[in-house]
């Protein structure tokens, strides 16, 4: 399963699209004057349309393939994340260094006439 993310595949983050989209929808139809809220019955059953196919239709087998898939090791895992906190934390050592230069620079007054 190449195309997961956090253990879980891109059908899980349709279905969170999709029904974020129809709670979208829905609130501004239901906001609506008439006969215009209505229409929130045919989105819903869209909504529920496309989650059902996507639950009782799986794209791809429940079951591992029998080889073992290669696995890939970061071995510079901690080494890069030792350099990322020591960068970071310099340069906010010389950002908050640099701000009271900044603030305290003097701003000089200028004349209103030159004559």
């Amino acid at each position: 399963m190449a195309s997961t993310v956090l253990e879980v595949g891109t059908g899980v983050f349709v279905i969170a699209i999709v029904w974020i989209v129809f709670l979208v929808f829905g609130m501004m139809l239901l906001r609506a004057s008439g006969s215009a809220k209505f229409a929130i019955i045919p989105i819903f059953l869209l909504a529920l349309t496309i989650t059902l196919v996507l639950v009782l239709f799986p794209r791809s087998p429940e079951t591992t393939p029998p080889f073992k898939e290669t696995e890939i090791v970061d071995t510079l895992f901690i080494g890069r994340y030792v350099l990322l906190a020591v960068v970071s934390a310099a340069f906010l050592v010389v950002f908050f260094m640099l701000l009271p230069f900044h603030f305290l620079e003097p701003v000089y007054a200028k004349a209103l006439r030159t004559q």
